[in-house]
């Protein structure tokens, strides 16, 4: 922050791994990188065109999966500072896999601007 001197930060649906307890963690999101098809990522898709589905496994594929392990713990909200060093956005899928309304309300109380962006990621209406 000191070197880059950002006036604001957008947080685009940021990733966060579900507690243990919750069986999945950063393991599963580097297997996931070997085992990726395209069945699997249109199904937790839906709305996608073919091309983004080609686009998800492209970059997960030169995706580095080492960082999927480098924190300890991701689950806690103990690696969620106090309040933000610059104004913050955060911009969520309605409904959200990665941060829950729980989750979304402990980061409001914490100083971040939350904005859900309605049926993102829902089937298309027929």
């Amino acid at each position: 922050m000191d070197r880059l001197k950002p006036k604001r930060a957008v947080f685009c649906d940021p990733a966060r791994y579900p507690a243990a307890a919750e069986g999945f963690g950063p393991e599963a999101f580097a297997r996931f990188k070997a085992t990726a098809s395209k069945e699997q990522v249109r199904a937790m898709n839906p709305r996608w065109e073919e091309v983004d589905v080609e686009i998800e496994l492209e970059t997960t594929a030169v995706w580095d999966d080492a960082t999927a392990s480098s924190p300890t713990e991701l689950s806690g909200a103990g690696l969620l500072q106090a309040g933000p060093v610059v104004p913050p956005l955060v911009q969520l899928a309605d409904p959200c896999f990665p941060i829950s309304p729980e989750r979304a309300t402990l980061l409001r109380q914490r100083g971040f601007e939350i904005r859900p962006v309605p049926a993102a990621g829902l089937k298309r209406p027929r």
